[in-house]
């Protein structure tokens, strides 16, 4: 499978880049500065837009079905009903102020999944829950570390996602009733931290490596296919978009880096063979 050399196409503007998406809401590709709690979306003339979201954590964004975003807050959600306006924060998901949003994505039914983790890094006291359009919570996995990508197969069959303390990614078939079940190891990585990952149309999985500064592309039945390597080594997340949906950003850190990165904060492009799908939007 061929892929093109990435290319850095902002500047290196986060301190922690994460979750970006491709979404004709707002214009193309947006993604977040976590711990500085912004969303950045990138413009036609390739400037920037930054938009604070009144919570030091801007943890994940996805489209609403009605219009609008979601967002990932300190320790609960905020809902838009504009594109680039401020969010309105939703009542606490919880009160341990050791624990805070880090990722999040939607299921074909627009159930949201978000997950969060300890600020002090102590394991298997975090969730993974599951919010309904009606706003209903629930907890989808518990006894969770550093809750990071989740993604749906096309048919909405399966379910990836990365707990990167585990070590890889995990699958997740999906029932009738759209519970995951029968959680099983899809993929190791033993050679980088399982960080954010989307699946392209093909059900192919990315997973950006984060601390080796790679992203790495598995096929339905895990077989490595390709692997791109980027210049800097903390590689947060990817995601598929761009007119014909080949285009695969990367989003990279400087979090605690003792050793500069000239290009760490920026976010990167690579062109691939096979298009991503659409994002799946939050019903709510």
């Amino acid at each position: 499978m061929s892929t093109s050399t990435p290319q850095q196409i902002t500047d290196p503007l986060c301190y922690h880049g994460e979750g970006p998406v491709w979404s004709p809401v707002w214009g193309g590709l947006r993604w977040v500065d976590m711990l500085a709690g912004d969303l950045l979306t990138l413009r036609d003339d390739e400037a920037v837009d930054r938009l604070h979201v009144g919570s030091r954590v801007a943890a994940f964004v996805r489209p609403r079905t009605g219009g609008g975003y979601v967002v990932g807050l300190e320790r609960g959600l905020g809902l838009a009903d504009d594109p680039h306006a401020a969010p309105t924060a939703l009542d606490p998901m919880w009160t341990d102020e050791n624990l805070r949003m880090n990722e999040g994505g939607c299921d074909p039914a627009g159930n949201l999944y978000c997950g969060n983790m300890a600020y002090d890094r102590t394991p298997e006291i975090a969730n993974l829950y599951r919010v309904t359009a009606d706003g209903d919570v629930s907890v989808a996995l518990e006894g969770v570390t550093t809750s990071n990508g989740i993604d749906f197969s096309p048919d909405g069959s399966r379910a990836y996602y990365n707990d990167t303390h585990t070590g890889g990614t995990d699958v997740f078939d999906v029932d009738e009733s759209g519970e995951l079940t029968n959680r099983r190891r899809f993929h190791s990585a033993d050679d980088g931290r399982a960080d954010g990952l989307c699946v392209d149309s093909a059900g192919n999985v990315w997973v950006a490596l984060n601390r080796v500064g790679r992203v790495r592309l598995y096929s339905p039945g895990a077989e490595v296919l390709t692997e791109i390597s980027l210049p800097v080594r903390l590689t947060t997340a990817c995601t598929l978009g761009g007119e014909d949906g080949r285009d695969l950003y990367v989003t990279t850190s400087r979090e605690k880096l003792e050793d500069p990165e000239p290009e760490a904060g920026a976010v990167f492009r690579v062109r691939v063979d096979t298009p991503g799908k659409a994002v799946l939007p939050y019903a709510g």
